[in-house]
């Protein structure tokens, strides 16, 4: 049993069948999925406490946020300042994590096949349909790659894993850019759709040939064969916690209204091209006052305590100096 389906059965995300004071319900991004509901789980056993997080994708948690339905909605494709401003919301950063290739080619294993951002583009543009397409072997003159047709798996949902994806394709392709740029739903121009990440995974664990994109923690969960990428410096990386980090190290928060910041395509000679952050919209003035207070006591609590818990899922903390800035919004911003 993988571990989403571990949480699943144990009935933590369902937290919110059991009656308490103040429900925490939130909806939104599959990205942090494992690491959100890690912490519900301890948090639960810590207070007493659970929350209800629907894992529906990014663009229906901001649908239901904007309708007043959750609690807090959350997003990987944070919502412009002008935007927060005009839906009464405040936004910041909960955790930063990565977006990896997955692959499923025979005798091949994770981290051995080579990508880098143009080929990757041509792949979904649809003009690469073949693994030992001359620009595939180029990038991988020791690998032994079929003459088969590659299957594309990509998002069916609105989702800040294919905003993400999508944005870091417009920087490393010109071609992507004008013929499909980025979005949370975008023109496939060609591709299975499959909802959530955990949709894309069991496509790709299910598929022969085939190629998607997905959260790193859910590659890992799910035993799937990942990809090297050749970063924004030329370097060949595996994604490794180190190669988050370092992609993520440029990001200057406090400079950056509304928190709005993409890390896609960071310098760096150690950085992993297709990092990001995810991140939890609240309402500055919350119709339940005491359901938003406890939710607040939530994200305090897994600031504090629960950076070891995403460590462990291969996510990066926030920076303290960050998460000081994300207490001072808070205080200032939520009125509760």
């Amino acid at each position: 049993m993988n571990f989403l389906k571990a949480i699943v059965a144990a009935g933590l995300v369902a937290a919110s069948t059991q009656a308490f004071a103040a429900d925490i319900t939130g909806a939104g991004a599959t990205f942090p999925f494992p690491v959100y509901s890690k912490w519900a789980d301890a948090y639960k056993k810590e207070t007493g406490n659970g929350l209800n997080y629907q894992s529906i994708g990014s663009g229906a948690g901001i649908k239901q946020i904007q309708a007043k339905t959750v609690t807090f909605g959350a997003t990987d494709a944070p919502l412009k300042p002008e935007q927060l401003e005009k839906d009464g919301l405040a936004q910041w950063p909960m955790v930063m994590g990565a977006i990896v290739p997955v692959v499923n080619l025979e005798g091949i294993k994770p981290g051995e096949l080579v990508f880098d951002g143009e080929t990757l583009a041509k792949i979904y543009l649809g003009t690469i349909t073949k693994w030992d397409d001359p620009a595939i072997v180029k990038l991988n003159p020791k690998l032994k790659l079929p003459s088969d047709a590659i299957t594309v798996v990509r998002r069916s949902d609105g989702s800040g894993t294919t905003f993400n994806f999508t944005d870091y394709l417009s920087k490393a392709s010109a071609e992507w850019k004008s013929k499909v740029g980025s979005g949370t739903a975008v023109e496939w121009p060609t591709g299975v759709g499959a909802k959530g990440n955990e949709g894309v995974a069991g496509n790709i664990s299910q598929t022969k040939n085939a190629i998607g994109y997905v959260e790193y923690a859910y590659a890992k969960q799910n035993k799937l064969t990942y990809t090297a990428m050749v970063n924004s410096a030329g370097k060949t990386v595996q994604p490794t916690v180190a190669a988050f980090q370092a992609a993520a190290s440029n990001a200057d928060w406090a400079k950056a209204p509304g928190y709005y910041l993409i890390l896609t395509n960071q310098p760096g000679e150690a950085s992993w091209p297709i990092t990001a952050a995810t991140f939890i919209l609240m309402h500055k003035s919350a119709t339940d006052k005491a359901a938003s207070q406890e939710a607040i006591k939530f994200f305090r609590w897994s600031f504090e305590k629960g950076g070891k818990m995403a460590e462990e899922l291969d996510y990066i903390p926030m920076p303290e100096p960050v998460v000081k800035l994300i207490e001072k919004t808070w205080s200032a911003e939520i009125k509760s």
